[in-house]
């Protein structure tokens, strides 16, 4: 399953002018907007957008502020931000990245964390076996979900498998992860709970005391934060408020942000 979508860098890694967009047949789109969530919604494929490549420490993401919403920096007090070696692990332990066309409302308290969204698209971790590029789009299936409670926000992390990876076919839920991959799990829940200790913050909370949530659930998590998405891109959530201000410009979704 060839990706349609091609990045584009700009500028030099580590450097504050470095920017990855996404192109769709040498045509620049947005990363946020117009790659579609679903590949194969029928046979529940979806598409992730890699933002950090698997054992790297650089925080990239998708800018929501930026038009057509590059990968970049993140950058805090004008710093370049790095996710610290946290031992055993190095830099991120999955390829770690978001869903398109996906964001976690900030006006919205889910029910069950109590806790309103953290105004981004839905973050992903790949656990397939191969080390993934940024701005790669790879082709995924959904086996489960963690809520990270960060700094007082829902922060969902959901768990996925390349279609292409060996272990695919025997990956369909949450408890297959640990059957064929004993101890991800946890050191998946540890990752996040330690790696910004080294920054001098204390350790982060989860709800469901932890536990990774199924295959089932994490669908559910996914279709409301495309509803949530709808609605930003469409205009019936504002794109800017007093809190934040968000470019939802793209070349297919009819609305106000449609060029």
């Amino acid at each position: 399953m060839a990706s349609q979508f091609t990045p584009r860098l700009i500028g030099a890694p580590n450097t504050l002018d470095h920017r990855v967009f996404i192109e769709q047949n040498g045509q620049v789109v947005s990363s946020f907007h117009d790659i579609p969530l679903f590949a194969d919604q029928s046979n529940g494929i979806l598409n992730m957008i890699v933002e950090v490549p698997r054992w790297t420490n650089a925080k990239m993401e998708i800018s929501k502020e930026e038009p057509f919403n590059p990968i970049k920096q993140d950058i805090k007090k004008g710093r370049l931000r790095f996710v610290r070696n946290c031992f055993p692990h190095h830099g991120y332990i999955w390829n770690y990245g978001a869903f398109p066309q996906t964001w976690e409302d900030p006006t919205v308290t889910h029910a069950e964390t109590k806790a309103k969204g953290d105004n981004d698209p839905l973050d992903v971790c790949e656990i397939g076996e191969q080390v993934g590029y940024i701005g790669q789009v790879k082709q995924v299936k959904v086996l489960g979900i963690m809520a990270l409670l960060d700094e007082g926000e829902t922060d969902w992390k959901v768990i996925v498998v390349d279609v292409l990876d060996p272990l695919a076919s025997k990956l369909n839920d949450i408890e297959d992860v640990e059957r064929h991959l004993p101890g991800l799990i946890r050191a998946t829940n540890e990752w996040f709970r330690i790696y910004k200790i080294p920054d001098g913050k204390g350790e982060n909370a989860f709800a469901f005391s932890g536990e990774a949530k199924n295959k089932k659930y994490a669908t559910e998590i996914i279709h409301e934060c495309h509803e949530a998405w709808r609605r930003l891109v469409t205009g019936d959530t504002p794109a800017k408020t007093p809190s934040y201000d968000l470019s939802i410009r793209n070349l297919t979704v009819p609305g106000p942000g449609l060029v």
